[in-house]
């Protein structure tokens, strides 16, 4: 009897321990899992060669000053998305995508880079020390400044989305007396988001700020001679 009361008791502590480990392991299994490292992102390489002929020289220079946000966070990096077909007023951002560098400073440079394939670009502090110039003749180059206003992955519906980059352009002649105004413009460029994902977002937006560079470009060639 003795036996089968050992054999008994022997079992239940097996099945008890055999329990508690199976506890255990759906315990671990439904703990979160670390956190992945956000990715970050930018408008890619840019110009990889130089246009053929160098028409640098062929246009006047032209003073760019930092890109301002209106509305914008100037210092963040996060990738922002609105939802137009739920909450189109609300911007959120990307838990684990992130950009390089600022937003401002990205449009920045692909400005940059898109004017000065035709003339030089100076900063505004280049342009006042030019002024200070008598062997230049004491003229400055126009202004050109940009309010970023929006720069999103609009979600059309959950399947379609577009990059959104909207801002204001305006083009100054600085003189002793004032500036005077050459000329102001809204650009507002979308471009189609080829997967509705963080990557497909920037791959979207980039495309757009390289476009708009390309019209504030023939803009700003128009009105500067």
């Amino acid at each position: 009897m003795n036996a089968i009361e050992n054999i008994a008791a022997s079992a239940c502590y097996k099945s008890a321990a055999a329990a508690f480990c199976l506890v255990l392991l759906v315990g671990c299994s439904a703990l979160p899992t670390p956190p992945n490292r956000p990715v970050s992102y930018d408008f890619g390489p840019g110009l990889t060669s130089l246009p053929a002929a160098d028409r640098r020289a062929s246009l006047p220079p032209i003073a760019l000053a930092d890109v301002e946000a209106t509305g914008l966070s100037e210092s963040s990096t996060a990738v922002l998305y609105r939802l137009n077909y739920a909450d189109a007023q609300q911007l959120r951002p990307y838990t684990l995508a992130r950009w390089t560098q600022p937003p401002v400073q990205l449009v920045q440079q692909a400005l940059r880079a898109q004017l000065g394939l035709r003339r030089p670009v100076l900063q505004d502090a280049d342009a006042a020390a030019q002024a200070r110039d008598t062997a230049r003749g004491g003229k400055l180059p126009a202004v050109l400044r940009i309010e970023l206003e929006e720069f999103s992955h609009l979600f059309t519906s959950p399947a379609e989305s577009t990059g959104l980059l909207r801002l204001r352009a305006t083009l100054v002649d600085p003189t002793p007396a004032g500036e005077t105004l050459l000329g102001q413009r809204v650009f507002i460029v979308q471009k189609p988001a080829p997967t509705p994902d963080a990557a497909g977002g920037t791959r979207a937006l980039a495309a757009a700020a390289r476009q708009v560079a390309v019209e504030i470009d023939e803009w700003v060639g128009a009105a500067v001679r």
